[in-house]
């Protein structure tokens, strides 16, 4: 009677166990795997950096069981739309423009965009100072536009990854390049390719270009997942999660800005 009584205690705990995997929310999240230090692929050929481990933070805080879907950056907002993904985790900015086709959560981080170039070139952060050069940047990016509309007299070189941008610049194909701070210093200039670069002029950070900071990209009707990934966002940043991610990376607490 006993072991008939425990073998059906046994039975109800495994199909509970297995009712609860079967439940838990399953979404598929669009990284990019080209952007260090937020999201790169390791010597091990897995997925690594800032974006991927808020990534598996907030899916861990939300109980949802997530596969990462690597692409690059400008086929995001298309997949998401198709349904192909059910969120962007990749550093996108939230801006007016991507507003209208996107619905985004609250930012988990928020930094300026920089020009950088050669030390020894003495460019100048203006119009006329950049007229004639090649500006690299990454294509579809915030920087591209800030850069297609500033440097009216510049090439905008475009780009499909950053790391491109950064190789042209090293082999002497672009004269400057525009992008985030943060990653153009822990991404370049700290690497021996970069140790005769640097930043120049000023730090940009208007919003009608660079947004309120990077969110996660979202359907226009998926509303209720952005809730869920608000709370998720608020409860890492309050428990401790977030700040252990962030000193992992930055010496400065990246979720700030102006």
């Amino acid at each position: 009677m006993k072991k008939t009584l425990a073998s059906a205690l046994l039975i109800l705990l495994t199909s509970a166990t297995l009712v609860s995997a079967q439940d838990a929310k399953k979404l598929k999240i669009g990284v990019e795997g080209a952007y260090p230090p937020f999201s790169q692929i390791g010597t091990d050929g897995k997925l690594k950096g800032f974006d991927i481990d808020i990534a598996n933070a907030l899916c861990e805080q939300m109980k949802a069981q997530c596969t990462m879907v690597q692409q690059e950056f400008d086929g995001l907002i298309p997949s998401l739309q198709a349904k192909k993904i059910d969120a962007v985790i990749a550093s996108m900015s939230i801006t007016e423009e991507r507003k209208k086709v996107v619905e985004f959560s609250d930012k988990y981080y928020h930094t300026p965009a920089r020009l950088l170039g050669k030390k020894s070139a003495g460019l100048t952060a203006s119009v006329a100072g950049m007229k004639g050069k090649r500006i690299g940047v990454q294509r579809t990016t915030t920087h591209d536009r800030f850069a297609t509309d500033t440097f009216k007299d510049s090439e905008i070189v475009r780009y499909a990854k950053q790391d491109d941008v950064f190789l042209d610049l090293a082999a002497g194909r672009l004269d400057a390049a525009v992008a985030d701070q943060p990653a153009a210093s822990l991404g370049f200039l700290a690497l021996p390719a970069g140790r005769d670069f640097a930043f120049f002029g000023p730090v940009y950070f208007e919003a009608k270009y660079f947004g309120t900071g990077a969110g996660i990209g979202l359907r226009k009707t998926d509303t209720a997942l952005r809730d869920e990934f608000n709370a998720a966002i608020k409860a890492i940043r309050a428990n401790g999660v977030y700040k252990k991610i962030n000193d992992k990376y930055f010496d400065f607490d990246i979720y700030g800005g102006k």
